[in-house]
């Protein structure tokens, strides 16, 4: 994914959980777990071509 790809993906990611808080629609809430599953596979695939931790991983871990 590049980046236009990615914004124009997030963008459709927050449209489609500001519809969900407005209906809270079965179909709503699929679909924004869908858009947010891909964006989270996208920030994962990025950061392992960077090397760089996913933020998600270390929530917990180092400053406990």
């Amino acid at each position: 994914m590049n980046p236009k790809e990615f914004y124009e993906k997030v963008v459709k990611m927050r449209e489609a959980q500001k519809n969900y808080f407005k209906t809270r629609s079965s179909m709503d809430l699929q679909l924004c777990k869908r858009l947010e599953k891909e964006i989270d596979n996208e920030i994962e695939r990025v950061n392992k071509i960077t090397n760089k931790p996913s933020p998600q991983s270390s929530l917990f871990g180092e400053n406990m």
